[in-house]
């Protein structure tokens, strides 16, 4: 899933949605605690069926986490020494805001903290594990006896600029180009030209080349050898 958006990167201007529903809080760690435990990759996928890709870089990203409250930014006594530089902030939005420049030194990076979790009452599907409590938290075994449906869950939700949409736009733009269009008469009806056809064709391609930084010899070959 992505989508279009003005970018104040020049030449940028699509983002990817990532999200973790639920996301993986332990109830009574702290926020600082959690991330601790992803200090080598984030804790949420991409929202694309395109293949998945582990983000070693981005330009820009915003990011929402739902769910966590204020008293989870440290569970630590103030008098103890801070576990780690998450442990040090003193609210639940400096320890996600720390842990993205931690992990994307460089990007503008952008991070929001709501204390209401989204409500998974009926009609909600019930799809979730027998691992999470009706407050969407993760324990470490299933109860003896299971308890009633989840009634809410804790998520993270982020839009990201990053060389992952390289692959995304090209992928996309190589299906466009399979299309048979001149056997689309509705297509052409509703007012488009085959030459404004293949000219968004080709700013496609060209956009995607924003995206280029980051990726490595052997990724940039082989997207170039599916061309």
């Amino acid at each position: 899933c992505f989508m279009s958006l003005s970018s104040p990167f020049s030449g940028l201007q699509v983002v990817a949605a990532w999200a973790s529903v639920p996301f993986p809080a332990l109830p009574g760690c702290s926020l600082a605690d959690t991330l601790c435990a992803y200090q080598q990759d984030v804790p949420w996928k991409l929202l694309s069926s395109w293949r998945e890709q582990k983000v070693n870089c981005c330009f820009a990203q915003s990011v929402v986490l739902r769910g966590i409250g204020k008293e989870s930014s440290s569970s630590q006594h103030p008098a103890q020494q801070p576990q780690s530089a998450l442990h040090s902030c003193g609210s639940t939005e400096q320890v996600l805001q720390h842990y993205l420049h931690s992990l994307f030194p460089g990007a503008l990076s952008t991070a929001h903290v709501l204390q209401q979790p989204c409500s998974t009452l009926p009609p909600y599907p019930q799809f979730f594990s027998p691992l999470l409590t009706r407050e969407g938290f993760l324990q470490d075994r299933p109860p003896s006896h299971p308890s009633a449906a989840v009634e809410s869950v804790p998520v993270l939700a982020a839009l990201q600029s990053s060389p992952v949409l390289q692959g995304l736009l090209r992928s996309l733009h190589r299906d466009l180009q399979k299309l048979n269009v001149r056997r689309w008469f509705s297509f052409f009806s509703a007012g488009v030209e085959q030459d404004n056809f293949q000219e968004a064709l080709e700013e496609l391609r060209t956009l995607s080349q924003c995206y280029e930084a980051g990726l490595g010899a052997d990724e940039s070959e082989d997207e170039a050898d599916s061309d």
